[in-house]
């Protein structure tokens, strides 16, 4: 089970319908790990388990990046928790701008490298990160975000990138899993309060 961010830069922004979609896909997420057969929470536990943790729904960490593509991607090795590797392209780089927290900008503009597996398919872009909150309030071993698109992006498209979604790995909760450790470019020298929590 995955969390998408579709990619709609230029729809109207309903904030209520935005954090009322986004309390419903927590809620959907805490039946599937409770009660879906593939939880990652082993058997033993799905008993006790009470729910992720979240930071609260925040739209200041619901960005528009702009996109620049790589018409030859660079394959990227990345280190798994297992301590395999696996290759992925490295498809495109999203920039974006975030706000501090009394609504203005902070200095500079900031960077995610987006990744498609090596083999041809049509999964979304996967962006791993870290932040300033990995390894203390979110997981050691980064987050995720995959977003979605129902066209080829293009250089200069604009693409929503919401940190809400932002989402823990499998690997968090049981060894039986294997994941992808995001790649030193994209550790962000911020706090990124927004999405899933793990503490």
């Amino acid at each position: 089970m995955t969390d998408s961010s579709e990619v709609d830069a230029e729809a109207e922004f309903d904030v209520d319908q935005w954090q009322t979609e986004l309390e419903d896909k927590r809620t959907e997420k805490d039946e599937f790990f409770t009660e879906h057969p593939q939880s990652p929470i082993p058997p033993e536990r799905r008993e006790s388990f009470e729910g992720l943790e979240y930071f609260e729904p925040d739209p200041a960490y619901r960005v528009t990046a702009t996109v620049e593509t790589d018409e030859d991607p660079a394959v990227v090795l990345m280190e798994t928790t297992a301590g395999r590797e696996m290759r992925y392209l490295r498809v495109a780089a999203l920039e974006f701008d975030l706000e501090r927290g009394d609504g203005e900008l902070r200095d500079g503009t900031f960077e995610l490298a987006a990744y498609q597996l090596e083999s041809p398919n049509e999964e979304p872009l996967f962006v791993p990160f870290r932040d300033k909150t990995t390894g203390q309030q979110s997981y050691e071993g980064g987050r995720y975000m995959e977003l979605a698109s129902d066209r080829t992006l293009a250089d200069g498209d604009e693409i929503v990138v919401d940190f809400n979604l932002g989402y823990t790995p499998f690997c968090a909760y049981s060894e039986t899993f294997d994941c992808p450790l995001p790649p030193e470019e994209n550790w962000l020298e911020v706090t990124i309060p927004a999405g899933e929590r793990f503490e």
